[in-house]
């Protein structure tokens, strides 16, 4: 964890040319703050692939930040894979973030050759060699899918060891489930970088319909303070920036070796967090 820090955003890929050209946009404003990456996601069962090529390879080649795709397993071939790894390594493409992946609604069941992450790691690994660095998943309060929380830290472990490189964490409001989960993979022998994943709070329904989705536990005085402000947009962006900026800052005065913030393809609420850290640029 001593590593040096890096800082760095998420896009997702859009449905329509008017979304891709405003994502262009807040790219090259962020990209003024000169972050370490972006990381662009993909859609579930590989529903955003070419979306996704498309816009990593734009933002890499043309907004000039080196730009990490998500990969997933679930519902992609081998030569699928294969045929992506050639594409983006060809491309100069260097940092690729490896995930099982979601299922695509009326998926009953994993599709595709890979089924976990790990061996979606092990399969980039024995196909392109060290050419990528390799991040992956890591669920402090536990994916929500797992059976429990032993064997969700022991899936975080296989991950590792079948070859990452270093971890990026689904978003929290709990510093404290971060560094517990730090310290139960380092007495593992886990000791890669895993950077807390931070989610600005700008629209409290949305962020709890998400959030009970992934598994992400808004503090109870978060949420009651989060209603009490009802439609005033205002004071709940306010109070959001206020309890994710202080959260950073204990994570980074803790140890965490950087962070990587989920835009939702908007730069305003990320960068206040960032100027009030005072993070360079």
């Amino acid at each position: 964890m001593s590593q040096e820090r890096r800082y760095s955003f998420e896009f997702f890929p859009t449905k329509t040319e008017a979304g891709h050209e405003k994502l262009l946009n807040v790219a090259r404003q962020l990209a003024s703050y000169n972050p370490d990456f972006f990381s662009c996601t993909y859609g579930a069962g590989g529903s955003t692939r070419d979306r996704t090529l498309n816009t990593v390879l734009q933002l890499d080649g043309e907004v000039k930040v080196p730009t990490a795709p998500h990969l997933s397993c679930v519902g992609d071939s081998k030569a699928e894979l294969r045929e992506l790894l050639t594409l983006y390594k060809d491309a100069g493409i260097k940092r690729i973030v490896a995930l099982r992946g979601d299922l695509p609604s009326g998926m009953g069941m994993a599709s595709g050759e890979l089924r976990y992450a790990n061996e979606l790691v092990e399969f980039i690994r024995n196909e392109t060699g060290d050419h990528f660095h390799i991040e992956i998943a890591a669920y402090p309060e536990m994916h929500p899918q797992a059976r429990n929380f032993e064997s969700d830290i022991a899936n975080f472990v296989r991950k590792a060891k079948a070859g990452a490189n270093s971890a990026i964490t689904q978003y929290f409001f709990n510093a404290d489930s971060y560094f517990h989960f730090v310290e139960r993979v380092q007495k593992l022998g886990v000791d890669l970088p895993i950077v807390p994943g931070i989610m600005p709070i700008t629209n409290y329904s949305k962020l709890a319909r998400f959030s009970d989705a992934c598994g992400a536990e808004i503090p109870r005085w978060v949420r009651k303070q989060l209603e009490a402000y009802g439609d005033d947009v205002e004071s709940i962006q306010a109070f959001g920036q206020q309890v994710i900026s202080e959260m950073c800052e204990r994570l980074l005065e803790g140890g965490a070796p950087g962070l990587h913030f989920y835009t939702l393809n908007q730069a305003d609420p990320s960068l206040a967090i960032w100027n009030n850290l005072k993070l360079p640029r």
